[in-house]
């Protein structure tokens, strides 16, 4: 089956002319500047407009090539919103005297200018106080890690001027949903209807989530009627394995969505750094970057818990970089096997 093609312009004049020769003999309408030769060019223009909106139509049909606010629309219809921007959250840890109050809605500013609000009043005792923050602004951007200081906006009395990001990170945070990520949720809601607790739910469950980016599931990992699900997050900058508290928000939204009869534990995979040495040809800047590119989206689109990494698709990436022409890999020198909960995770590469 032929999809639609759109004639180009020049097909278009062409074909008026030729129509009103047809209809008017012994006229030309392809003699330059002629009022025949003006009108099928004014009237092919036009028309070439109408086929031009055709041809964006015809991708807006079925989501699979939609733009964004026709993939919305579309998606929005099978109840598959897009994800909205999820603010970061977490603890820090404020010091200063005993009996200082740190106010609900304190401004805490990041050294590149990110603010943070504080969620409830805290108070110090013995020295320190632990306060919840929330990014101001929804996104990724927010995450934090552990030990980053964060400055007081305004000076509090009692207060030390900067406070420390506790254990755990300010995490969670997550941009607005791309488009490609909702596409790929509404094809698969598409093509496999929920069925109240099948394998694929709990992934479908799983990237419900902000911010979660791919998810497996392991029935029986743990024992009869158990299920094990694990997730990642690729789009984090500091590392794609959720922290404690992206685990804990994955478990409640199965928990309210799960068969009451399934056995559900939400765990984070194992990182395993997967090193490269590779001997390139040319081993110029770009032609390495390009590599480096070409691995790390194997990596995104193959490497899973407990699974193996072929050896031939490594060898392939590296191939595929952009100006290689040679190239001999030494490690890893065989199908990389992860243990259960393991995953393969981008390490380092050593040129050789």
């Amino acid at each position: 089956m032929t999809g639609f093609v759109r004639p180009t312009l020049q097909e278009l004049v062409d074909r008026a002319a030729g129509d009103i020769q047809a209809r008017l003999p012994g006229t030309d309408a392809r003699l330059r500047r002629s009022n025949l030769e003006v009108l099928s060019r004014v009237h092919s223009g036009a028309v070439h407009g109408l086929y031009g909106r055709l041809d964006f139509l015809s991708q807006q049909i079925l989501p699979d090539t939609a733009e964004s606010s026709y993939l919305e629309r579309e998606a929005g219809v099978w109840g598959v919103p897009r994800l909205a921007a999820v603010k970061a959250t977490g603890n820090v840890t404020i010091t200063g005297n005993n009996g200082a109050i740190v106010p609900i809605g304190t401004t805490l500013q990041r050294s590149d200018g990110a603010e943070f609000t504080t969620d409830a009043e805290v108070t110090i005792v013995a020295g320190t106080a632990t306060a919840v923050v929330t990014a101001s602004v929804a996104g990724a951007d927010g995450n934090t890690a552990q030990n980053s200081q964060l400055a007081f906006s305004s000076p509090i009395v009692g207060i030390n001027g900067n406070a420390v990001v506790a254990a755990g990170d300010l995490s969670q945070g997550a941009d607005s949903e791309s488009d490609d990520s909702l596409r790929a949720r509404l094809i698969d809601r598409i093509q496999q209807p929920p069925h109240g607790g099948a394998s694929f739910d709990y992934v479908t469950w799983a990237k419900e989530i902000g911010g979660v980016t791919r998810a497996w599931i392991y029935a029986g990992e743990l024992g009869a009627g158990t299920v094990t699900v694990r997730f990642v997050r690729d789009d984090d900058v500091a590392s794609i394995i959720p922290d404690a508290g992206e685990v804990a928000a994955v478990q409640a939204y199965i928990d309210a969505r799960r068969p009451v009869t399934a056995n559900v534990t939400v765990v984070a995979p194992v990182a395993v750094p997967l090193n490269f040495t590779i001997q390139l040809t040319p081993n110029s800047v770009a032609v390495k970057d390009a590599v480096t590119a070409e691995l790390q989206d194997l990596l995104r689109r193959e490497a899973q818990p407990g699974g193996t990494l072929l050896l031939s698709h490594i060898q392939e990436a590296i191939s595929i970089g952009a100006g290689e022409t040679d190239h001999i890999t030494t490690v890893p020198a065989a199908n990389v096997v992860r243990a259960t909960g393991e995953i393969s995770t981008f390490g380092v590469i050593t040129w050789a």
